[in-house]
């Protein structure tokens, strides 16, 4: 079946689609190949570039693995892959992979936050939400989230049973979370985190934190994320063309961020002008992105 010209749906990401159909039924089933450029280009009756290109999106959302000089095939269920630059949530992320999603609030209080992220925040008046997240009953994640209070107002733990909160913030507070800064540490799981997470004390977790914005630049969220690190890999872009990955000076701080690329890949340009990436990224900040894949390379392996 070839793809359909009369809509106003991309080619390649009908292509992705109907690939992503079959991986996810395994017609395709995991560790098998992909059928070679050729083939999917006479079955769909596409060009080259276009199953390149959907490829190419399969491989991001984590659902094919390339390798160079030899056949893509489908990824093995048993890790998942999560994009650090992303502004989406896991909820999201996740479903785009067809992974069923649930999630387990274990409490939504008002709570004083720590000092850095009340700074963040700019209010104290913050509520504390604390979740589990679950594949097929399996936890992948503990999640602490803190929320300014008076931005949220009715929000109860109730609302983001099996939910996504970054939804729920756009569809019911009109908030869309669209930038923020990530941080990964490699921490050890204390006896609250094993119990959650099924592993052992002291055994290694991923810990993704940071803060979101809104489409108003406004703080809107500071979450705490640490992942068991057998089960989920994270992925992070580089391009020395592209500022999916935007690398800043030393020191700079989130304070000092003006409308440029956002962390999930869409255009912030700002109003004097589009930035000119070549003069943002030097040989320095190239170097510190491959310390920085090299680092999360050990980290993960």
């Amino acid at each position: 079946m070839g793809v359909d010209r009369s809509t106003r749906a991309p080619l390649h990401q009908q292509v992705a689609d109907t690939l992503r159909q079959e991986i996810l039924g395994h017609d395709i089933p995991p560790g098998d190949a992909l059928p070679s450029e050729a083939a999917l280009c006479e079955r769909f009756g596409v060009a080259r570039s276009v199953v390149r290109q959907a490829v190419s999106g399969l491989a991001s959302d984590g659902l094919v693995i390339r390798r160079q000089g030899r056949p893509t095939i489908v990824a093995p269920p048993a890790e998942y892959r999560r994009l650090v630059q992303r502004a989406t949530g896991m909820f999201e992320q996740f479903a785009r992979r067809g992974h069923a999603l649930r999630t387990s609030v274990r409490e939504l209080v008002p709570a004083r936050p720590p000092s850095a992220v009340r700074d963040f925040l700019g209010t104290s008046n913050a509520l504390r939400l604390e979740r589990v997240r679950l594949v097929d009953g399996d936890p992948l994640s503990y999640v602490r989230t803190w929320l300014p209070a008076d931005r949220v107002p009715g929000l109860e733990a109730d609302h983001l049973t099996d939910a996504s909160l970054h939804r729920l913030l756009t569809r019911t507070y009109g908030l869309r979370p669209m930038r923020g800064r990530r941080q990964v540490h490699a921490v050890a799981a204390d006896d609250k985190l094993a119990a959650e997470l099924h592993t052992e004390p002291g055994g290694p977790l991923l810990l993704l934190e940071g803060g979101t914005t809104d489409q108003d630049d406004r703080p809107l969220e500071w979450f705490s994320a640490w992942h068991r690190a057998d089960r989920v890999a994270f992925d992070i872009d580089v391009s020395e063309t592209m500022e999916t990955l935007r690398l800043d000076a030393p020191g700079r701080t989130p304070a000092d961020d003006t409308g440029r690329a956002d962390v999930d890949g869409q255009d912030r340009t700002p109003p004097d002008g589009p930035v000119d990436s070549a003069a943002e990224l030097g040989p320095a900040d190239l170097d510190r992105a491959r310390t920085l894949l090299a680092e999360l390379n050990r980290i993960l392996g």
